[in-house]
Formats: structure tokens, sequence, C-alpha cells
């Protein structure tokens, strides 16, 4: 089908498309594989009868079982140099059935692209080339580049359809509750980068159900009218009952919403997960009685379902009393922790993305930082739990003494404890002088020191600073601060040991470049103190250009770059990046056997760049396999 035919047919009237191709497979009965799409290999006959059923019951748009036909994703179950394979078949099937048109359907990959995840851009579109070369050259009559949660990945699948075949393209995307996608853009920004690649029309699909979707079709019909709209929700919100995930829209009111989808403006409609060739013949029989008419967006804005879903869901808390970060450092384990920035604004979720990348490369924590440099930033507590949360991992707050007084900072703990968060690291802060805020109160009533007694003596005891009953105690971990590279290295000495005495369970440390600084000051330290047992997490930043060195070297209180790395870094040329990190790995490697672990600071936000040196530092420390290598 070439995109002007497409466009006369959309101009048409609405386009029945048909329903949740996976839910439906499972609730006729089908036995699924590693992978639904497999399927279209293993047993055609279950994919081709779906197809037939939605086209019985009027659907025309019918997608392929090729949503997770992708090189990432086959990976997952072996089945990687089967693309083109089982992508072929899913047009045939579809074809074979009676569908009178093939739609093409691409998934996400299942992999989060730089800086976010580990794949590059060009990596992602070669792997959407794989997929949509094999779906043109079979006979798909359009591509459906749907569910989409990263408008930066649909990018790079529309660059990759447009370079393989003239096929009409809709990007059709899912949001959360709260109205955004995961990576945090509404649909208003969604809209409006959409807006500016080669596509034939923009949609939203899965999602929350019928009530969202409206809601988000109106808001990208708003910024931009122009674009052709399609709707295809889930049978409403996903609930757990009896083993089974149960999707309870029922017919009926699907069919109300393929009206309302109509008069939204939107030309294709048809639905996501949970719904069912009944739904779709229901949705048909609304939709034929108002194919002789124009669309009419009568529905009333101000309608209890306009603020539906829009707060945050709060979750229970998740136990972190035996986070992976704690267990570490008591089992002697070198320990990874990196540490992020919260982001400025209400949305997490690139740092919830980041903060999964981070863990699956073998992170035992992420540290989350309290308003560095004073500029404003989301309260890091509130992150914390968010990543705890929805990326499954373990955090360490940040908790400045600067700018709080003993009220707030027993209260702000005694919140952070109840929303999960065990791991906290006590430090002064930056001064708002040098912030957003420079007139902002600066004033701290307790000293580093003081805050890490309080906790480790008298909350962890269950006793607030008064010395009256809070309850239960807390449970936290707490780290302190040291400047290995001190200018003044009595001075920073003798203010580690009182953080020692009054009970640090471990400290991070600025930057380092080799591990010389460590070991004088490990020895100086000895010799006043005796045996330094503390953990600590040494910190290594990867630099990345000769400029960015140099600016830590004159402009970082705390940073001492040496000579070596800078005339290192302006002989690199256009190999800054990838000095760096070999510079890093070096350091890194130079520090096993000095520091209990690395505390990795990504410059400018760059979270591949800590994953990928946690990984090669973990590889390091793998066990040789026998038979290769190893003795035996």
């Amino acid at each position: 089908m070439d995109r002007q035919t497409f466009a006369d047919l959309i101009k048409a009237g609405p386009i029945l498309g048909d329903g949740g191709t996976g839910t439906s497979l499972v609730a006729g009965g089908v036995r699924v594989p590693a992978t639904f799409d497999s399927l279209n290999l293993s047993d055609p006959e279950a994919v081709k009868a779906l197809h037939h059923s939605f086209i019985e019951a009027g659907a025309r748009f019918v997608e392929t079982n090729t949503f997770g036909a992708n090189r990432y994703k086959l990976s997952e179950f072996g089945s990687a140099g089967l693309v083109a394979e089982i992508n072929a078949a899913g047009v045939r099937l579809a074809r074979e059935a009676g569908a009178q048109i093939v739609v093409g359907s691409v998934g996400p990959l299942g992999v989060r692209l730089v800086p976010y995840g580990r794949v590059r851009a060009d990596e992602a579109a070669e792997a959407f080339r794989e997929q949509i070369s094999a779906l043109a050259a079979a006979g798909a009559d359009l591509l459906f580049i749907e569910t989409q949660t990263d408008v930066d990945e649909a990018e790079q699948a529309v660059l990759a359809a447009r370079a393989v075949c003239d096929l009409p393209i809709i990007v059709s995307f899912a949001f959360t509750r709260d109205d955004h996608t995961l990576l945090g853009e509404t649909a208003e920004e969604v809209a409006r980068r959409v807006s500016r690649l080669d596509v034939d029309a923009i949609g939203v699909n899965c999602s929350e159900g019928p009530a969202q979707v409206l809601r988000l079709l109106r808001a990208i019909r708003r910024e931009q009218p122009g674009l052709p709209l399609v709707a295809m929700p889930n049978a409403g919100q996903p609930h757990r009952l009896g083993g089974r995930i149960i999707y309870q829209a029922s017919p009926k009111y699907l069919a109300e919403y393929a009206v309302r989808f109509f008069d939204a403006g939107a030309s294709i409609i048809g639905g996501c997960c949970g719904t069912g060739p009944e739904h779709i013949a229901a949705m048909g029989r609304a939709l034929a009685g108002v194919r002789s008419r124009s669309p009419v967006d009568s529905v009333d804005e101000s309608a209890p379902e306009k603020n539906a879903a829009r707060g945050l869901r709060i979750e229970p808390p998740v136990p972190t009393a035996t986070s992976t970060f704690a267990q570490a450092l008591r089992d002697g384990q070198r320990a990874y922790v990196v540490e992020m920035a919260p982001p400025r604004s209400a949305s997490a979720a690139r740092l919830v993305a980041a903060a999964d990348t981070l863990a699956n490369a073998g992170a035992h924590a992420v540290s989350v930082a309290d308003s560095p440099m004073a500029r404003m930033r989301m309260s890091p507590w509130a992150a914390c739990h968010l990543i705890q949360q929805e990326a499954s991992t373990s955090t360490v707050l940040h908790f400045p003494t600067r700018g709080r007084n003993l009220l707030r900072i027993q209260g702000d703990l005694l919140a952070s404890h109840a929303l999960g968060i065990r791991n906290v690291f006590v430090c002064m802060g930056d001064p708002t002088s040098i912030g957003d805020y420079p007139q902002a109160a600066d004033h701290a009533d307790v000293s580093p020191s003081g805050l890490i007694s309080l906790i480790k003596k008298n909350l962890n005891s269950g006793l607030d600073r008064s010395g009256a009953s809070i309850g239960e105690a807390t449970e936290f971990v707490v780290g302190c601060s040291v400047n290995l590279d001190a200018a003044d290295l009595d001075r920073e000495m003798k203010v580690l040991n009182r953080k020692i005495k009054a009970g640090a369970d471990f400290a991070y440390s600025q930057p380092l470049f080799s591990g010389e600084p460590l070991r004088r000051f490990r020895e100086r330290y000895e010799a006043r103190y005796g045996a330094l047992a503390l953990p600590i997490l040494v910190g290594l930043l990867p630099v990345v250009t000769l400029r960015h060195a140099e600016f830590l070297h004159n402009e970082v209180p705390g940073i001492t770059v040496p000579e070596k790395v800078l005339e290192t870094m302006a002989s690199a040329g256009s190999r800054c990046q990838e000095e760096g990190l070999r510079l890093a790995l070096g350091t890194g490697r130079e520090l096993t056997d000095l520091a209990a672990g690395l505390y990795l600071i990504p410059p400018f936000g760059r979270y591949h760049l800590a994953a990928e040196l946690i990984e090669q530092f973990r590889a390091l420390e793998a066990p040789p396999v026998a038979g290769k290598g190893s003795s035996g």
C-alpha cells in the first residue's frame, strides 16, 4: 500500500482494528513457548485462527504476530537468527487468514538506548532495519511501530523504516498512570517530536484503558491537529484474580469509547491487551453508526475522567534493611555504587530507567544526591523510593545537614525510613550561595558527625534527639565523606576519626586518579589512630574531554587531576572518552586491594559509562572457567 492510498483510507471513515494478540492467544488456551512470536513457526494454525476470529468480528486492520520479533528480544530465547523467518511468517499468516490490511507490528527492542541504557542509536536502528526489511519484503501493507515509551527509540525505528521501504508508518505510544511515557514525556511533548518525523499517523495504544487513551488523544490533537490519530487501548486496567491477569472492560464499554475516539478525531480504532473478538465486534457495530457523519468531539472536558489517574500511586515501601549494598559491606565484597542526580521536574522516569540499567550491569546501589551544586531538584528521598519501587535496586540517600533544623532532620529521616530507605550518606551539603537561590537559608543545626551519632545512637535505638521514644527503632546504615587527597591531611584524619566514633558504617571519597592518595592516607591515619577498618568506597570519575579534566582540576574543590592524565587527554584527540574510560578502568584495578569498593560518578549524566565500567570490573572479578584458561 502506498502512502497516498493510506491517506485516502483514513479520510474515508474509521477503520476497525483488531485486538490484543498475546492476551487473546492465552485466553484461547494456546500454550505459549518461549515467546509469542515463535508461534508463527511452532503453531501457525493457532496464530492464523486468531487473526481469522478478529477478521470475522469486522477488523480490517490486522497486526502481524511480530511485536517482539527483533534480534534483542529473540536473543533472550536463543532465536536471534530467526528474525527474518519469524517476521515473514507473521505477514503470511495474516494474509492467509484473510486480512484486508496486513499491518507489520514492530514493538520496542526491549533494551534501553544510551544514555539510559547500553545500546547506541545506530545499533538500535540496525535492529529495526533487520525486522522492518523482513516485514516489507514479505508484503506488509503498512508498519505499526507500537507501544513505544521512548521517543528517541521510536525515532530510530522510523529512520530505519524509511531507509528500507516507503510503506505508511504509524507510531503509537504507551503511557503510565500519570499520563507520561516511562521516560517522562507528556502526550504534548511526544506529539511535537513525532510531528517532525516522516510518519503518516500517531497513536496511543495499551496504557491504562479507554478513559486515559481518550484524554491523551485530545492532548495530541490540540498540540498537532494535522496528525491522523489511532486509538487502541487495553480493555481497562489489568487486575490479578486467581493467579490470572484480568482486563475487566466489557465489549459494551469499549463500544461506547470507540465512538468517543472517533469524535476525538481517531481514524483507526481497535484494541490492545485484553480486547478479544467480542470487543472488536461491539466496537464495529458502534462505529457503523457514525460513518455517515463527521466527528464531533462533544465529550465534557470537565468530566471526572479528565482528572483520573493523574496522581502518583504510593505503593508499600520495598523492604531494604538487607539491601544488596548493605549485604556487600557486611560480606566484605567489593561494592559498586553509582551517583545519580534527581530530576529537575516531578518525573523520575528517566532516573528509574538509568537505575535499572545500572542494576543490571551489577551495581549494588545507586546513590541519589540532594540538590547538587545547590541547584533545585526533586527531593532525593522521593527519587530513592521510586527507584527502589520500580527498578528494584538498593539506594543510598544523600542527607546534607545544611539548611535543615533538628526538627526537620528527624522528620525527614523517619519519612525516608517509612518509604523503605535504609542507607543514608551524611554530608554537609553545598552552600546555597553557589546555587539557584543564593539568598536561601543556609543554617545547620548539627554537624555531619553529630548527625551520624543522632542516627546510629538515637534513631537506631528507638529514640529521638531528646531521648523520647519514637516507637520502633530505625535500621539505617550510615555513610560519611572523606577527602583522601586533602591539603590538610591531619585535619581530615581527625574529622574522619570523629565520624567513625559517631558510628559511621562506610565512607565515600572524592574522585581519585590513582591509588597513591589512599595508600598515603591509610598509612598516616593508622600511624596515629590505629587500624582503619571503615569500608571506603573510592570516588571514580571518568573524564571525557581535556576541558572536562581541566575544569575538575582547576575549579572543583577537593579534586586533583594528575598531570599525566591531563597530558593523556590532550593527546587523545577524538578518542577522549575512550581514553577517559581506559584511565578509570586502570585506577579501579589499582584500587582492587586498597578500597572496599568504588563510588562511580558518571560525567554529565552518562550513566551508560558507569554501567560499562562496572561490567568490566565484574568480569575481572569472575573466577576462571575450567577448560578456558584455568588449570582445571
